[in-house]
């Protein structure tokens, strides 16, 4: 028992070792899918595992990390001069905070999911907006509603903490803006992937 959890654990951290670095070009979604094939079947299945569509996850992904795998805050100063400790434990593509990653992995039964892993953190994009459309009514497709639930919390849009931060709503609306642009791209690809990963 202890050399299977050994041996599966070691895999994990070589697997976390392998992770892609950035698309060349991140704002088109189709030469994304082109470099790397296998991410666009993770979103497909995430597409029709909760319904979220593949422009929506891509985008929130584009937003929080520009696809790197390893991406999280700059630390901040101190005295101006000393780096110091990271503002949140944010990290890889989909920026998401410790806590909140150890709830999904523990729901979904994953123990070994990694925010490097392309693979699970659209999954956990997936089931994040899952649950916000449970808890707070937000549409799957709701790209700009969605990204505001993502950033404060499901309650916290509740709350509406987000209407005291303006810089917040303009950040949200290009995320839609980055959506549609990418469900347009994907309308236009030669081999565009299947009907799940598009709006209805």
């Amino acid at each position: 028992m202890r050399r299977s959890l050994y041996t599966l654990m070691l895999a994990a951290l070589l697997l976390a070792g392998c992770a892609s670095p950035p698309p060349r070009d991140v704002n088109n979604i189709c030469n994304i899918f082109r470099q790397y094939p296998s991410w666009q079947r993770d979103a497909e299945s995430v597409a029709r595992r909760w319904h979220v569509p593949v422009p929506v996850q891509m985008a929130i992904i584009h937003q929080e990390s520009r696809f790197d795998s390893r991406a999280q805050p700059a630390r901040t100063k101190l005295l101006w001069i000393i780096p110091w400790k990271r503002p949140s434990t944010a990290y890889g593509y989909s920026q998401a905070l410790k806590t909140t990653w150890d709830h999904y992995r523990h729901s979904q039964g994953s123990i070994f999911a990694s925010r490097t892993d392309f693979s699970d953190a659209v999954d956990f994009i997936g089931w994040y907006a899952n649950e916000a459309r449970l808890k707070a009514g937000i549409r799957p497709d709701d790209a700009f509603s969605l990204y505001l639930a993502y950033h404060e919390g499901i309650g916290g849009y509740q709350r509406g903490t987000w209407r005291s931060k303006n810089w917040l709503v303009p950040v949200a609306h290009k995320v839609s803006a980055r959506a549609q642009s990418y469900r347009m791209q994907l309308a236009a690809c030669k081999t565009p992937p299947s009907r799940f990963g598009f709006f209805k």
